[in-house]
């Protein structure tokens, strides 16, 4: 029988990533990683190579690593991630550190998630703020069933999460925080049909031919569950700060504002309902 060792060296050979290989050898053992350092040198058996050998052949044909596990790392947190989700981005833990900066670390305060997908960004906040009162919501059934089983197993509580397109499950409820990551690809662009966005929900990831509609509604909108002061947040394309921007001043939102990512990258646009 192959040690850990080898089989980990082969798998890395095929599927050209050593961390991938890493983690999906983790979930056929189920094991967290320190097992792997401790382990490297025993020999594994038949049924947990079968296992493994079935969990790349998966990957090799382009399934994403998060719906192979079932789990991606977000912030501080470990998410359930399922087909019915976006798999959650290193990038976007910017529009929750933007977020964080805005929100009082020891007082009440109401915040508003837009198409929480997995609850990634709600989860991380209300993680963080737990005076705070976040709603979630989504279009998605599927989608909030899996916000909903992420809150129950973090033991996160205050968050309620509600279906519906964007801002219709908020009635006239107003906010000193709305936050979204929409769809903002353009509808045409050849990157969905390539790599894991193949297998991303369709409607996670695009929105019209230049990929801004939604921000579109959304920044039109906001304004009314806002309170005054409140703030706007969201993600967008590398190459969409300058309309982002565009948006928000034409709607009457002031402090406009695009930060960058770590890659130097336009990645978030805000602004604040005026006083």
């Amino acid at each position: 029988m192959p040690e850990v060792r080898h089989l980990l060296a082969a798998a890395t050979q095929q599927l050209g990533d050593r961390a991938e290989a890493e983690l999906l050898l983790l979930h056929a053992v189920r094991q967290p990683r320190s097992w792997l350092f401790a382990h490297a040198g025993d020999d594994i058996d038949m049924d947990v190579q079968t296992v493994y050998g079935e969990l790349l052949e998966r990957r090799a044909r382009g399934e994403p690593v998060a719906y192979i596990t079932g789990s991606r790392g977000f912030w501080s947190l470990e998410l359930e991630v399922t087909p019915a989700t976006l798999i959650p981005r290193p990038e976007t833990e910017l529009l929750v550190e933007l977020a964080l900066q805005r929100l009082p670390r020891d007082s009440a305060c109401a915040v508003a998630d837009l198409g929480t997908g997995s609850g990634a960004v709600a989860l991380a906040l209300a993680s963080e703020r737990p005076r705070c009162r976040v709603i979630a919501t989504d279009a998605s059934e599927a989608a909030l069933a899996v916000a909903a089983r992420n809150a129950a197993r973090l033991g996160i509580g205050n968050v309620v999460f509600a279906q519906g397109d964007w801002m219709a499950p908020l009635g006239d409820a107003r906010f000193e925080l709305i936050v979204s990551n929409p769809p903002y690809i353009e509808a045409g662009d050849v990157h969905l049909a390539r790599g894991d966005l193949r297998f991303e929900p369709a409607t996670a990831l695009a929105s019209g031919r230049d990929g801004l509609d939604d921000i579109r509604r959304i920044v039109a909108t906001a304004r009314q569950h806002l309170l005054p002061g409140g703030w706007l947040l969201f993600e967008h394309g590398w190459n969409q700060g300058d309309a982002a921007r565009a948006l928000l001043e034409q709607a009457g939102y002031t402090d406009v504002f695009t930060a960058q990512d770590l890659e130097q990258r336009d990645r978030v646009s805000g602004a604040r309902n005026p006083v």
